[in-house]
């Protein structure tokens, strides 16, 4: 049960970090600014195409009934662009985050962690 092999193994916890320091470094800054560089601007332009969506289904019934090609109107098409709006912005955030974010807060847990 208890061994000195169990205690050897055991991880050490890591040195305490001054989280305030971190926060107010450089780079956690510019990892913030480009965070919500992209996130704000796409947010508000999604918000801004749904309520667009919204309003005319509720105060334009003429033209969200016009029919393109068959029982598929203009009010059935906007919906269904709603969900691809929503996975090309999932899309761009990933791709976003991949080249972006995630090297910069690699960055800086190898700066925090010690591992330069």
């Amino acid at each position: 049960m208890g061994t000195t092999e169990d205690s050897a193994a055991a991880p050490t916890p890591p040195a305490a970090t001054d989280w305030s320091e971190v926060q107010a470094s450089p780079d956690f800054a510019e990892l913030r600014r480009r965070l919500r560089g992209f996130v704000f601007p796409m947010a508000g332009l999604f918000l801004a195409w749904y309520l667009l969506y919204v309003l005319l289904a509720d105060y334009a019934h003429g033209f969200m009934s016009t029919k393109l090609f068959g029982n598929i109107t203009v009010g059935l098409l906007f919906g269904l662009l709603q969900f691809v709006s929503t996975f090309v912005i999932t899309g761009l955030y990933v791709r976003f985050a991949n080249r972006v974010v995630d090297p910069a807060a690699e960055k800086i847990r190898h700066e925090i962690e010690g591992e330069q």
